[in-house]
């Protein structure tokens, strides 16, 4: 299989991606996506993380990454097919498309900013800025809660995928606010897809409660995944997706 077929395999067609969207994603390096989840979906997830945070205990996100001041959850490909859509969805896989071109699921991770935490520096998720025809990372936040100014939501500084140095270079503080930072305000539901040069980073949940997202990440085909796939994929797994999904995460 190829990725047009498996991208085609996967209902993604010429108008899965609008003009506003491809216009939004090559100048600002990012596109909010409404209504991507139903509510009935998000349900089935809240519902289902609560269970896996449980079950997990301190070892919740172990198979990524752990955090100080966040619950955090990784190899959720395994665990329901709730999840399914963060790696089959065919807007967002239109978008993740324009950014890379062939490209594969790199890891699809849980993380709630808790109250009091959550504030993270200005960062790109790649090591370097490169050239616009070769971006190696592409992220899609997946809003499980209403992002809002006061509950830690994502900030992004528009264009920055495009910048000569990285912001820990080229800014004295990259935790302290940005002049052109805008900060991804929307309700549950939205998809919100990044290019992951980006300059970008949570801000400091002032709520009283977690703000929850997925974070279904994308990179190159040529790329080594942040969580193996092939290691970690179970029969029971495997056996649900379809051949198409199969490619999207290279196993």
């Amino acid at each position: 299989m190829d990725m047009a077929t498996a991208l085609a395999g996967l209902g993604v067609i010429g108008a899965s991606l609008d003009p506003e969207t491809r216009e939004r994603l090559d100048r600002d390096g990012y596109a909010p996506l409404p209504g991507v989840l139903t509510g009935p979906q998000l349900a089935a997830i809240r519902a289902r993380l609560a269970e896996l945070l449980a079950a997990e205990g301190d070892q919740a996100g172990i198979e990524v990454h752990q955090e100080a001041g966040a619950d955090r959850l990784a190899d959720l490909i395994n665990k329901g097919p709730m999840f399914d859509p963060c790696f089959t969805d065919p807007r967002v896989l239109a978008c993740i498309a324009r950014v890379l071109g062939d490209f594969k699921l790199s890891s699809l991770n849980f993380r709630a900013a808790l109250p009091g935490h959550g504030l993270q520096p200005l960062h790109a998720d790649y090591g370097s800025p490169v050239p616009p025809d070769q971006y190696q990372v592409c992220n899609s936040i997946w809003l499980l809660d209403d992002f809002t100014a006061d509950n830690g939501a994502t900030r992004v500084v528009p264009g920055s995928h495009r910048f000569a140095q990285r912001a820990r270079e080229a800014l004295a503080d990259p935790a302290a606010p940005h002049p052109d930072e805008v900060r991804l305000i929307a309700p549950a539901g939205t998809v919100v897809v990044f290019n992951s040069h980006l300059w970008h980073g949570g801000t400091l949940n002032r709520s009283d409660r977690p703000r929850r997202a997925l974070h279904s990440y994308f990179t190159r085909r040529a790329n080594g995944q942040q969580l193996d796939q092939k290691k970690y994929l179970r029969e029971e797994t495997m056996a649900r997706l379809s051949p198409a999904a199969r490619f999207i995460l290279d196993v």
